[in-house]
């Protein structure tokens, strides 16, 4: 397991410059009030894994506004063995006044290819307050949700997504402007089906193992959710040889070039696909179940996730948890607490009353976020009067 013993931000959102260091235990606790700060520190953090974070943000979003320097982002690993990795994410410079778009990624002090290469020293999932409507939003919400779960398990499916949707949208560009001959086309679609077979293979794979985890969870104030991976990929996968579904995927392309011309992208594919969830003792779909049990859900997962991730890697992933306790009852929060030391990874959590975490004591650090500033809170004053 590798715990993050140390953040440095320079110009990122509201932040000039901030070192949060000595951070020694599993469980890490911003508070203040909200607008204060706290979400952006665990969005620097989420920028260590491919994609663009909890927020899915350009660099110019993250750009401190009244700074003449780029944004910049270090951590400091340290393996159970004592080993140490610093990794570092930013921009070089700006263009027309904005942070540069490219981000540039280096693992000790070295340039790394891609940032695919952080999957080898860091896994990380997130649930946030946006999260809440997950099983009520669009399908879309959903199958980044799953596709994250999938970059902790399988570090190279975030390159079949990418390139996925690359051959999909030059696809989408030669249908509209009418520019591309039909051996480009036919190119573009087979490396289009083949890359979506792979997609809908690895979510596969990995619902069943997720399946497993979820069903082996002890049943308690975080139910057990049944899940599958809906789309015409996915469920044709299933008796089908690879070659003969990407063959057949490629047709169905080549037959919808006049349509998806007019719509845009592609009418079937791994970018329609559904993740499906159901409250498994009540065998009712999450998106008819209450505010409350579909939170508690949600967490369900994730802590199934982590479960699995701690089984086949050794290690769980960091987890960071944007206001998870707020909205739960007192019984549910003490149990989340439970379960997260038992896991025994590194967990970065935030929240506005810091009273809803006095049960952890000295088990957590606890930084106060106010003004755009963060100060450890000795942990003598955590227990006792000064809590809440």
């Amino acid at each position: 397991m590798a715990r993050i013993t140390q953040i440095k931000l320079s110009h990122f959102r509201c932040y000039e410059g901030i070192n949060l260091d000595h951070i020694s235990k599993d469980i890490v606790v911003l508070y203040g009030d909200n607008g204060a700060g706290k979400t952006n520190i665990l969005e620097a953090l989420s920028l260590f894994v491919p994609g663009r974070g909890l927020r899915s943000a350009k660099s110019s979003e993250v750009q401190k506004n009244s700074s003449l320097s780029p944004w910049a982002i270090s951590l400091m690993l340290q393996s159970k063995y004592g080993d140490e990795v610093r990794l570092g994410t930013g921009v070089e410079g700006f263009n027309d006044g904005a942070a540069r778009d490219k981000r540039i990624v280096r693992i000790n002090g070295k340039t790394a290819k891609s940032q695919s290469e952080l999957a080898r020293h860091l896994s990380c999932v997130w649930i946030t307050p946006q999260m809440d409507r997950l099983f009520l939003d669009s399908s879309r919400e959903r199958r980044k949700f799953l596709d994250r779960l999938v970059f902790a398990f399988d570090p190279g499916h975030a390159g079949r997504i990418t390139r996925y949707e690359n051959a999909l949208s030059q696809r989408s560009r030669l249908l509209r402007d009418g520019a591309g001959d039909d051996l480009w086309l036919k190119g573009l679609e087979h490396q289009i089906a083949e890359t979506g077979v792979a997609i809908a293979a690895a979510r596969n794979e990995f619902i069943e193992r997720l399946k497993a985890a979820c069903m082996a969870a002890p049943e308690g104030e975080f139910p057990r959710a049944r899940i599958n991976v809906s789309g015409y990929l996915e469920e044709h996968l299933n008796g089908r040889s690879a070659l003969d579904l990407e063959e057949g995927f490629a047709i169905k392309l080549a037959q919808s070039r006049d349509r998806d011309a007019i719509t845009g992208g592609a009418s079937v594919g791994p970018h329609k696909s559904d993740l499906e969830v159901v409250y498994a003792v009540k065998n009712m779909p999450a998106s008819q179940c209450s505010t409350g049990e579909q939170k508690a859900l949600l967490i369900g997962l994730v802590l199934a996730h982590a479960r699995l991730i701690r089984a086949e890697r050794g290690a769980p992933p960091l987890l960071l948890l944007d206001e998870v306790a707020a909205h739960l009852d007192y019984n549910r929060r003490e149990s989340l607490y439970q379960i997260l030391e038992e896991l025994g990874g590194q967990v970065w959590m935030t929240g506005t009353d810091l009273g809803d975490f006095e049960s952890l004591g000295d088990k957590a650090h606890f930084f106060e976020v106010k003004d755009h500033r963060i100060h450890r809170k000795p942990e003598f004053e955590v227990v006792g009067a000064e809590v809440g």
